[in-house]
């Protein structure tokens, strides 16, 4: 169900001056290929959005950081803004209620797919910037991106962090990963990755890749054992 904008406007805290920018960044290359009239799909913006983001995220971590060295600085970036972690950013304010989408991209569950809602981020990003210019952008992504930058770092590391707690914690039993289940059509295919460590299962995670299933399932994981730990 595509949710009223006004919603989003009021979710995120800014109102557009031009809507048709807001509207353009929720709609999804499968609403604009199925409607007769000549609709822009969000992908310029996505474009757009993506650099305003590698900038603020950049600004933010040489003003908050002043020692970190220069590799590191392009690492915890990274972390930022990644797939998987501007997807759980977009789940914050649930933005995939918001998108306009094709009928067999609601049917495949593309309303919920990291590579879809990731994507819709950066172009909210960029309809921002281009409605009310950079502060306004760079506010969003303060608020809404560059919160929670420790939790950040523990997902782009999880898979590492996850080994060494098992190495202590497991008495060394193997762990693994296996495929659960595929959604998707072929071109944009989610992976569904369960973690074992030996026979027993823990925490899904999923992904455009096979890799970015297995670090959601291994942060997912860490949480969970880091709650048992209490």
């Amino acid at each position: 169900m595509n949710r009223d904008l006004k919603e989003l406007e009021n979710k995120i805290g800014y109102v557009f001056k031009n809507r048709e920018l807001l509207e353009n960044a929720m709609r999804h290359s499968s609403y604009a290929n199925e409607t007769k009239k000549k609709l822009k799909d969000n992908e310029r913006l996505e474009f757009l959005g993506d650099a305003v983001l590698e900038l603020s995220s950049s600004e933010f971590i040489f003003n908050n950081y002043p020692g970190m060295p220069e590799g590191d600085m392009t690492k915890l970036r990274a972390s930022i803004v990644c797939e998987p972690t501007l997807a759980q950013c977009a789940a914050v304010i649930e933005l995939g209620s918001f998108l306009r989408l094709g009928k067999g991209e609601e049917q495949t569950g593309g309303r919920f797919r990291d590579s879809i809602v990731s994507d819709a981020m950066e172009a909210l990003i960029g309809a921002i910037y281009l409605d009310g210019g950079f502060a306004n952008a760079k506010e969003f992504v303060n608020r809404f991106i560059l919160n929670d930058i420790e939790n950040k770092k523990l997902f782009y590391d999880s898979k590492t962090i996850l080994q060494e707690i098992v190495q202590s914690s497991f008495k060394g039993q193997p762990m693994s990963y296996q495929l659960v289940r595929e959604e998707g059509p072929d071109h944009d295919k989610t992976f569904v990755m369960q973690l074992f460590i030996g026979d027993r299962g823990f925490e899904e995670g999923s992904g455009r890749t096979k890799k970015s299933a297995e670090q959601q399932a291994a942060y997912r994981t860490i949480i969970t054992l880091k709650g048992q730990a209490k």
